[in-house]
């Protein structure tokens, strides 16, 4: 019988009478080869999807290594292990980029993935050999030491005692099954960190949990007793049930933050809420002790209910700058408190606790209204006015002065009407009425005073301020009457006239109102250089006064004054001063 090879490690195997002389050389060989296959080798993996490492029959060869050490490759390959009638067990690390399938004949294969150390054998069985597993359902009785890291690959199953698995969906997976909990983590100290009761998807943590992010991914239910969740549309939801708050917030000192009464969806907030922007979404409603809400229409809301105030303002130094009484749409401001308006404060609104103040430190102080009423705290009026129409004033009540479209009205009584200057002082320069002076013919600033009686006649004083050479015209009266138009007027002039002497000049005239008859002179004070007084009729029942300079050519500045005095006659007659 000849030499042969075995399956196992292709030693060979010296038939009887054989190899006399050289046996010790062949039994070396196998001993060598033996130690070889508890040793560390490498195979270098050809760039295609197939590469066979065949074990060669009695020389060394590095796949006969017990740790084998697959490199190079391109792309994931199959790897047959020849011949297949050998069984072997390898420890085979995938030192490629790429998946590493182990494959003997038609029986069962097993990938190795980049990176990953698995153990295997193959079982020689010829055409249908298969390649095994030899970790894949490994059982440790004691302890299980891992240096690095603890790799799974593949899922757990419901009925596992204890497993840890891996799924490109679910990650690393703990299973496990008791009659309490089917997890429970521990610490150091076999203290129960963490628990999943049997059968459920709760997780009891017994301490405190601190992370960066704790993510929720689901809505809390109405009878958890603490729970954390999230919807989409509702964002974080924290849901508690007790019997005083359904939650509570607190700081480090064991101190209530914020509170949630239970059943409520009051937030009770025990210290200061600070926040960039605080904004509500919400109205208030007429029981709130305290509440800020929003409307679209309103705004922002304040609402309160104090016994004495429903709402107070205070500054920092804990002072009531303003309070809305109780029960009442009021705004209060203490004494010395003033209301400012404008970039520098200008405008001033105080009460100093025996006057009322409006201080305006700039411009002018308007008052703008269609309507204008200033009365007193019971109601009286003291003045009135309306846009497009009259400004009255009032005495006690009664109206006193009227501006109309003509001018001013003062309402007589029976003790007179208006008074100037009943209390006048010669010494005293000032003017009782003060009218503005003009400048020319056409804008002569004139002071008139008027009087009519009933059925008795007209009286009208006339005062101008005159600058003038050739004759102007400075007033004219225009009438009608039954029995005739007929007056009295009396004209003075006083001033000066330039290169000249002083002048005066005054005139008395009766007139009867016909066209072209002069009036009759009553008389007459003047001389060559004094101003000019000439009367003009040439126009029935109309004369002009007219005033020119002593020579009608330097110039003429002084004062006039006109006093006409028209009766009425039995008929009535009409007349007006122009």
């Amino acid at each position: 019988m000849a030499s042969t090879y075995v399956n196992d490690l292709r030693l060979e195997e010296i038939a009887t009478g054989e190899q006399s002389g050289s046996w010790g050389t062949t039994t070396n060989t196998n001993l060598e080869l033996i130690a070889e296959a508890f040793s560390y080798g490498s195979e270098a993996i050809a760039d295609s999807s197939t590469h066979t490492i065949t074990l060669a029959d009695g020389t060394s060869d590095e796949a006969r290594s017990l740790y084998l050490k697959c490199t190079g490759g391109g792309q994931a390959c199959t790897v047959t292990l020849a011949p297949n009638t050998l069984s072997k067990v390898w420890i085979i690390e995938n030192a490629t980029s790429y998946t590493l399938t182990f494959s003997q004949g038609s029986g069962a294969n097993v990938a190795i993935s980049a990176s990953q150390v698995k153990m295997i054998a193959t079982d020689g069985a010829g055409s249908g050999a298969a390649v095994y597993d030899l970790l894949a359902d490994l059982s440790v009785s004691g302890d299980l030491f891992v240096a690095s890291t603890l790799n799974v690959a593949g899922d757990t199953a419901s009925g596992d005692t204890a497993a840890v698995g891996y799924a490109s969906a679910d990650g690393i997976i703990v299973t496990g099954q008791g009659s309490t909990s089917d997890v429970t983590l521990k610490n150091d100290a076999d203290g129960t960190v963490l628990t999943i009761p049997t059968g459920t998807t709760n997780v009891d943590i017994v301490g405190d949990v601190t992370a960066s992010t704790i993510n929720a991914d689901g809505d809390t239910s109405a009878s958890d007793n603490a729970a954390m969740g999230y919807t989409s549309a509702e964002g974080l939801i924290l849901t508690g049930q007790g019997s005083t708050n359904d939650v509570t917030i607190k700081n480090d000192a064991d101190a209530d933050v914020l509170v949630i009464p239970t059943g409520t969806t009051n937030v009770d907030i025990v210290g200061v809420a600070t926040a960039a922007t605080f904004e509500p979404d919400g109205d208030t409603s007429s029981g709130d002790n305290a509440a800020i809400g929003y409307t679209s229409a309103e705004g922002l809301i304040l609402t309160g209910q104090g016994s004495t105030s429903d709402i107070t303002i205070k500054n920092d130094a804990d002072a009531t700058v303003f309070t809305v009484p109780t029960g009442t749409d009021d705004i209060l401001f203490p004494d010395n408190a003033k209301a400012m308006f404008g970039a520098g404060s200008d405008l001033q609104l105080s009460h100093n606790g025996t006057n009322s103040i409006i201080d305006n430190a700039t411009g002018s102080l308007l008052i703008q209204s269609d309507a204008l009423t200033l009365e007193s705290d019971g109601g009286e009026d003291y003045l009135t006015a309306a846009v497009n129409g009259a400004v009255t004033l009032f005495y006690d009540n009664a109206s006193k002065l009227t501006t109309d479209a003509s001018g001013v009205n003062v309402t007589q009584t029976s003790a007179g009407g208006l008074t100037v200057g009943a209390d006048h002082d010669t010494s005293n320069t000032s003017a009782n009425f003060l009218c503005a002076e003009g400048t020319g013919t056409t804008n002569p600033g004139a002071l008139i005073i008027k009087g009519q009686a009933v059925n008795r006649g007209f009286y009208q004083t006339e005062v101008f301020h005159l600058d003038c050479t050739s004759a102007v015209e400075i007033s004219r009266a225009t009438g009608a009457g039954v029995n005739g138009f007929r007056m009295y007027v009396k004209v003075i002039v006083t001033g000066h006239t330039a290169n000249l002497a002083d002048g005066l000049s005054i005139k008395e005239v009766y007139w009867g109102g016909a066209q072209n008859t002069a009036p009759v002179e009553v008389s007459t004070v003047g001389s060559t250089n004094d101003p000019a007084i000439t009367f003009d009729v040439g126009t029935s029942n109309v004369i002009i006064v007219k005033v020119a300079s002593g020579d009608g050519s330097n110039t003429f500045r002084g004062v006039c004054k006109i006093e006409w005095m028209i009766p009425n006659d039995f008929n009535n007659n009409t007349w007006v001063v122009s």
